[in-house]
């Protein structure tokens, strides 16, 4: 199986490329739900989260309010590696449970894990390749605004916590950019694929 990672930065379209690589033929990991589920209730990382930073991050329901731990975090770079330490560590067992079953079923395949940080957690190197998704500040600043119903100010300070597009691009093997219309995205996105079966097949 070849292991794919798919990674940029916040709001540079990444959702998008996954869903077209899902449609092609991949078999796609998303890490943010993958941290929806060890943050539920009866996840891996809630209890221990809820308790790192305090039933003010609770909602009506008991389930953990996201976008009120993020404001939390996303002003301390200390908060934002404690939650990191309580949520990644869970998210990378349940990530391998699948792909292990991945792996079983398809053993041919292509699976790709799509994360924002693969390059800053040092985790790049365990994929046989790397996709980049990268677009300019000013659109990742309007899809934010728009998509997540933040503010500027909300949005700058999360990418203010993520490494520069141009570092990451030393890392990856395929850079896809995403502030084309999509219909072109998709044409680039097509071609990654191309490539990467022959190299899946030339791995076998």
């Amino acid at each position: 199986m070849l292991k794919v990672g798919l990674t940029g930065g916040y709001a540079t379209g990444k959702s998008f490329v996954a869903s077209e690589l899902q449609r092609l033929g991949c078999h796609v990991i998303q890490a943010d739900r993958l941290g929806h589920n060890v943050l539920a209730p009866e996840g891996e990382a809630y209890r221990a989260t809820v308790e790192a930073f305090g039933p003010e991050i609770l909602a009506r329901d008991a389930t953990i309010d996201r976008k009120r731990l993020g404001a939390m975090v996303f002003g301390s770079s200390a908060l934002l590696e404690k939650l990191n330490g309580l949520v990644h560590p869970a998210v990378f067992r349940l990530e391998a449970k699948m792909l292990h079953q991945i792996s079983t079923k398809d053993p041919k395949g292509i699976a790709v894990i799509e994360a924002a940080i693969l390059i800053e957690t040092g985790r790049s190197c365990h994929f046989d390749r790397l996709i980049l998704t990268a677009c300019s500040e000013e659109e990742q600043i309007s899809r934010g605004m728009t998509r997540d119903h933040l503010t500027r100010e909300e949005v700058m300070a999360r990418l203010r916590h993520q490494m520069a597009a141009h570092y990451k691009k030393r890392f990856a093997d395929y850079v896809i950019d995403t502030g084309l219309p999509k219909s072109e995205t998709a044409k680039r996105v097509e071609s990654i694929y191309r490539e990467l079966q022959r190299v899946g097949e030339a791995l076998q």
